[in-house]
């Protein structure tokens, strides 16, 4: 976020006031600035170590792995929500609720949710399925099945029944 929000400044021509950047935001810029060029590469260095474990796994053999993909079912709105006493909450809360996917947006293998369940009130719940890297093809096919097992195209949450 340091340099997100140093390039914003930069494309204006001006410091941006703290009420124009989210909190969350802001508060991880500022903790950024504490960071030295070699903190920031050795953290990039332990993301590629950590996406290269994670990517190993496939080569015992695994073709695909299922997990969920939220930790509970659909929030209501407004559950996730800034909040200025505590910025960072957001994101915690966040990771509380999606705790399968990051690993994966880290690594950057294919992965994808398919609805297979339906809350009482309609609301889909996923599985995520992950396939190894450049095996979009494997996940696309079994993403397939599932939804040939489970049709959803169709499925729309009644009216009124959406938790707000």
């Amino acid at each position: 976020m340091g340099v997100g929000l140093r390039r914003f400044e930069e494309q204006l021509g001006r410091q941006l006031s703290a009420d124009e950047f989210e909190p969350m935001n802001r508060v991880q810029a500022e903790i950024a600035a504490h960071f030295t060029a070699v903190d920031y590469a050795l953290a990039f260095s332990a993301t590629t170590h950590f996406r290269r474990a994670l990517q190993a796994w496939w080569t015992d053999g695994w073709d695909l792995l299922l997990t969920p993909t939220v930790a509970e079912l659909p929030l209501r709105l407004g559950v996730i929500a800034n909040n200025s006493d505590n910025p960072l909450e957001v994101m915690e809360r966040a990771f509380q609720f999606i705790p399968f996917t990051p690993p994966f947006n880290m690594s950057g293998q294919p992965a994808i949710n398919v609805p297979v369940e339906w809350t009482d009130t309609g609301l889909p719940v996923g599985v995520q399925l992950v396939a190894a890297p450049w095996r979009e093809d494997l996940l696309l096919q079994a993403a397939r099945a599932l939804e040939l097992a489970h049709p959803w195209a169709a499925r729309r949450p009644a009216i009124g029944q959406i938790p707000v």
